[in-house]
């Protein structure tokens, strides 16, 4: 396409070297080989250059031109379209939530293990709804909503150690750097609103044992991986800092990126792209695109008062509210970072406080999204990344806790694919193992992705000269908690 120069732009410009011979960006940034080829090649090289108008580099995509972030097809009809992660991190006792052990009450102060002193729980467990699912007082409020949920009392993991444990459950990996099952999941479904990222991680502080590892892409295209949010932020724009630009047009930011891009392309044609200038890039355009929607979607403020009553006045209350905000408006994953639970210390006390903080948020956002009818098509999971042992923390004093144990934790889900009202799997009679159906992380990971209709075994990606999944080469879907 040709068009008249302009005065006033350097590449249209007459007395510009390359006018009347080239206006391909591609010209403009040579290495050093580059350019001494084409000055040995002479005129010759003219003939390789493809000519393109600066109107015809910023022009607006085509339409109906898909994105790495539109919706995609499942492998097949899943009930869920999107996930809340509630991520208890430090590891809560099983023994003093979801899986009750009379026995161990019963043996409390006596030697069980070795030379180790069984420890009873202090809380009481109360069977609730049609189904008798048993619940621990610690998790009276969520109990009413016993019916819609599906306890797992049977994981197991690797490793007890609190940072290597918490991404393994979000990456399914011990070693190497992978994708997080949220970036897992945008990578296989996309999401379906564009003006937002596909996975959010609401965290309230600092980051998580692992940082950012949690909710990474790794090798996956940087365009899938999580967007970190600090909730503890006093106001939105505080929350999403940066996100609106009062310096320049809606449209100029438009023809800006698109010049980005197209000079990336350019940079991709002559050397091999760069996924860190991808990554960097695809932020770019995420939060050119948020500016549309970010600061609505997260003023919770926008609720009614009785919604926001209902969820409470915590930070946990905060994080959940805008959690159902988020999937409201088509986020595909969210996931809630609720830290404190190493409690090797002052159990009673300290599990009590860290249960109720979530106890009210999470029976709020129950019956919201029941209200809303999102919860068949919302799957919520809470749990930690490993469980506690029978005995007494040896550290506790006078006030004991438990220490860490890998060998038996409880997971909770709800919503979208799951059978309410039920319990898979079992411990021994002290809690201190999984001896029933027992699930591992990936099993876990299988199973939700089955929720969203993805077949762990067929989500792949390619990296390195070998096809990579999140369940690794193992992994079993938990049918009998599936509807």
């Amino acid at each position: 396409m040709s068009h008249a120069a302009d005065s006033s732009d350097p590449l249209t410009h007459p007395d510009h070297p390359c006018c009347g011979v080239s206006t391909d960006l591609a010209d403009y940034f040579l290495t050093r080989k580059q350019f001494l080829n084409r000055v040995g090649m002479g005129m010759g090289g003219l003939s390789l250059a493809h000519l393109l108008s600066p109107e015809d580099l910023l022009a607006a995509p085509a339409k109906g031109a898909t994105g790495p972030l539109s919706p995609k097809a499942p492998h097949f009809d899943g009930k869920a379209k999107a996930v809340i992660h509630i991520f208890a991190q430090g590891a809560p006792s099983h023994l003093d939530t979801w899986d009750p052990k009379p026995t161990l009450s019963r043996m409390d102060g006596k030697t069980i293990i070795g030379n180790e002193i069984a420890l009873g729980s202090p809380f009481t467990f109360q069977k609730y709804g049609q189904s008798g699912l048993e619940v621990s007082s610690a998790f009276a409020q969520t109990a009413a909503y016993a019916d819609d949920l599906a306890v797992i009392r049977s994981m197991w993991t690797d490793i007890p150690a609190h940072e290597v444990a918490t991404v393994f459950m979000n990456t399914g990996s011990l070693r190497i750097a992978k994708p997080s099952l949220g970036s897992w999941l945008v990578y296989g479904l996309g999401t379906e609103n564009q003006n937002l990222p596909g996975f959010i991680a609401l965290r309230g502080g600092g980051q998580p044992p692992g940082g950012a590892t949690n909710y990474q892409a790794a090798f996956l295209p940087g365009v899938y991986q999580g967007t970190s949010i600090n909730t503890q932020a006093p106001s939105v724009p505080q929350m999403i800092q940066n996100i609106r630009n009062t310096y320049v047009t809606a449209k100029e930011q438009r023809r800006q990126l698109d010049l980005i891009h197209q000079l990336n392309e350019v940079h991709a044609r002559n050397l091999q792209r760069d996924a860190a200038l991808e990554t960097r890039l695809e932020s770019y355009e995420v939060a050119f695109r948020m500016q549309a929607e970010s600061l609505d979607a997260f003023d919770i403020n926008k609720e009614p008062e009785t919604v926001r009553a209902a969820y409470g006045n915590s930070e946990q209350g905060k994080q959940l509210l805008i959690a159902r905000r988020l999937i409201e408006r088509g986020v595909r994953m969210v996931q809630v970072w609720h830290t404190g639970w190493d409690h090797h210390q002052q159990l009673e006390t300290r599990l009590g406080n860290k249960a109720r903080e979530i106890d009210q948020p999470l029976a709020a956002l129950l019956g919201d999204l029941k209200q809303r009818g999102l919860l068949d098509s919302t799957l919520v999971v809470w749990g930690g990344e490993f469980g506690r042992k029978s005995t007494r923390d040896r550290n506790g004093y006078d006030s004991p806790g438990r220490d860490h144990n890998a060998k038996a934790f409880s997971v909770v889900m709800a919503g979208g694919g799951v059978k309410g009202g039920t319990v898979h799997g079992a411990t021994d009679e002290f809690g201190s193992a999984a001896i029933q159906d027992k699930v591992h992380p990936h099993d876990l990971h299988a199973t939700i992705l089955h929720c969203l209709g993805l077949n762990h075994e067929k989500l792949t990606y390619r990296f390195n000269g070998r096809d990579f999944r999140l369940t690794d080469v193992a992994g079993n879907v938990v049918r009998n908690i599936l509807t």
